[in-house]
């Protein structure tokens, strides 16, 4: 299979972008919107709509492979690359990836991908989000070329050993953190509801207040509207480093909360995202490792999930040899190439940690569509119902492209050779 051209086409992601620097400074909402200039570098407004570009490969037996480029919500923090936009991002593929593909024959993901992902442009590498939907396209090829879904390319160039199923699905409410639920619960999601308690005086509370109310809600909720006795979600949510501001950092007294919140939350287990941030990658493996201890000699059971400042390969590594988390999030966009998301969540699996195919609800439908065949290939621990903050959405681009998968190959594997 030769690839005979490339076509960057610049598109809408599945919600916004958002400077959550100046969210976290205190920035009103107003409607939808926040009122409020923006202070991360790159932004033009607090909260504006989210690009992408879809990346088209077309085969020279007229197939056409498809990736999108794509990046998280919150741009240019917690070691983040700065802010995606989709106009000249299409105008570098064009320029500096299209004469790299053209005419190349398709015979393997991995040896490619890696090739893309390293590729340097006046010293620098691609943003992230181009080496994501690139590479994307490029595993879509591979599978193409080969009669087979994306999940079985991954298993088998990565020699994964692992039975292709459906993983268990989280979904995320967004604002709307309290209707969401009630539609989460209904459709049995298996990790719930995220929250976004991404503010101190409207979601956490000064004392962390605000929050202990949510998750006793939440567990009411889901015991009053279950239909089954037996359906028991994890439930998972992320504070954006809030509570470490109420605490002002201190160890002890956020072990403290969190054993609360634990205990709040009981008969649920619980995972709390990003609880404090320390300002670097190297502190925030410091931070997380001494508060993890904290919460084990407590006998709190409540688990710890790491995002910021673990955004490549590369710190995901330091953090895995650290044990610094209970569960890694592996946020697709962060690490370019999908190549990286491959391999992380294996390394993350290998070390007995949580690998939880993330990323973030400002993607696309093919973004998601792809991490699913790679959540299923790596056997993660749980895969983020994405894009958008509807949660009927992403649960049914992600839930039922794992479905399909999954009974293709099971098919496959019934069919007499």
């Amino acid at each position: 299979m030769i690839i005979a051209d490339l076509v960057a086409v610049p598109i809408r992601s599945g919600f916004f972008s958002d400077d959550q620097a100046a969210i976290r400074a205190g920035a009103s909402h107003d409607g939808f919107t926040y009122s409020g200039r923006p202070l991360t570098p790159g932004f033009g407004s607090i909260r504006q709509p989210g690009e992408a570009v879809s990346v088209l490969l077309l085969l020279n037996d007229g197939q056409i492979a498809h990736g999108d480029c794509a990046a998280v919500q919150y741009a240019g923090v917690g070691g983040r690359e700065p802010l995606f936009l989709a106009h000249p991002a299409a105008d570098v593929i064009g320029r500096h990836i299209v004469p790299v593909l053209r005419g190349r024959e398709i015979t393997n993901f991995r040896d490619v991908a890696g090739e893309v992902d390293a590729l340097m442009v006046e010293g620098q590498r691609l943003h992230p989000a181009i080496r994501y939907g690139v590479t994307q396209a490029l595993l879509d090829a591979t599978a193409r070329a080969r009669g087979m879904t994306m999940a079985e390319v991954v298993r088998d160039e990565y020699a994964t050993g692992i039975a292709i199923a459906p993983v268990p699905l989280f979904v995320q409410s967004g604002d709307d953190r309290y209707a969401n639920v009630d539609k989460m619960v209904l459709k049995e999601a298996d990790v719930l509801p995220h929250g976004l308690i991404n503010e101190v005086d409207t979601k956490l509370g000064r004392d962390g207040a605000l929050l202990l109310e949510y998750v006793a809600w939440v567990r009411d909720r889901i015991i009053t509207l279950r239909a089954r006795p037996d359906y028991s979600p994890r439930l998972h949510f992320d504070v954006y480093g809030t509570i470490g501001l109420v605490f002002d950092g201190d160890i002890d007294r956020v072990a403290g909360y969190l054993t609360r919140l634990g205990e709040t939350a009981k008969p649920f287990a619980v995972c709390v995202e990003h609880v404090i941030d320390a300002g670097s990658r190297d502190a925030q493996v410091r931070v997380f490792t001494a508060l993890r201890a904290a919460l084990r000699a407590r006998g709190s059971e409540v688990r710890l999930a790491v995002d910021e400042w673990c955004n490549t390969l590369e710190d995901i590594e330091v953090f895995v040899a650290a044990e610094a988390a209970d569960v890694i999030h592996v946020k697709t966009p962060d690490l370019g190439g999908i190549n990286n998301t491959i391999e992380a969540l294996l390394l993350v699996a290998r070390q007995g940690l949580a690998a939880y195919c993330g990323g973030s609800c400002n993607e696309t439908d093919r973004s998601a569509q792809v991490s699913a065949h790679i959540a299923m290939a790596c056997g993660a621990t749980q895969v983020l119902a994405k894009p958008g903050m509807g949660v009927d959405e992403g649960m049914m681009i992600v839930g039922n492209e794992m479905a399909r998968v999954a009974a293709l190959v099971a098919a496959r594997g019934r069919t007499p050779a």
